[in-house]
């Protein structure tokens, strides 16, 4: 159900960094985007401006979503305003090791349990279920806050995978977007609508 009297929230993955390239969890939290992300992120930039109406930009605090919503921002002619509680889950252990670790961790952690996976939670992590907790919060609050007007917020996949299970209450890996890509969340007063996976890509 697409609203027509309420506001848009236009959830948009961080552009591609150099773990992205090479398929890694992120070492750190001050990691930047390389030329393509930034290329990605202007080309967002015009399509953004092309689509919606952005009246507001918000944005998590670890660098490669700032680079992102920095570069948004000057297209836009909008302020960046750094917001917490949508940084990228913590990956703990996994910090930059080849995303198929994550497997090959829960395949012999006795704890993880394959029916409930959003429950699992790497050594010195965060489960996905966490990261709902937290994110699902922050927008509940955007929601409100924010009742007719389009705002972007440039966050992360996992970020908003865990959005998207809040609002659905599903997990569902499609939710997770390539660099620079975006889920439109519809809402008003009374709730939100399904989100919408704005545009089409090839998964990376």
């Amino acid at each position: 159900m697409r609203y027509e009297h309420g506001g848009k929230i236009i959830l948009v993955r961080h552009g591609e960094t150099e773990a992205n390239r090479l398929r890694r969890f992120a070492e750190s939290d001050e990691i930047p985007l390389t030329d393509t992300g930034r290329v990605q992120a202007h080309q967002l930039a015009l399509r953004l401006a092309r689509e919606f109406r952005p009246a507001v930009l918000l944005s998590s605090g670890f660098l490669r979503a700032r680079e992102t919503s920095e570069i948004i921002a000057r297209s836009l002619n909008l302020k960046t305003e750094v917001i917490a509680g949508i940084h990228e889950r913590d990956f703990g252990c996994l910090k930059g090791h080849p995303y198929e670790r994550m497997g090959e961790q829960m395949s012999v952690d006795s704890r993880y349990d394959p029916f409930k996976a959003w429950m699992w939670t790497p050594e010195g992590g965060e489960s996905q279920e966490g990261v709902r907790l937290r994110a699902g919060s922050v927008l509940d609050t955007l929601r409100v806050r924010y009742a007719r007007q389009h705002v972007v917020v440039v966050c992360h996949g996992a970020v908003i995978q865990a959005v998207c299970a809040h609002i659905t209450g599903a997990w569902n890996e499609a939710y997770v977007p390539p660099n620079c890509g975006i889920v439109v969340l519809d809402h008003t007063a009374q709730g939100w609508g399904q989100p919408v996976i704005s545009g089409e890509w090839e998964r990376t």
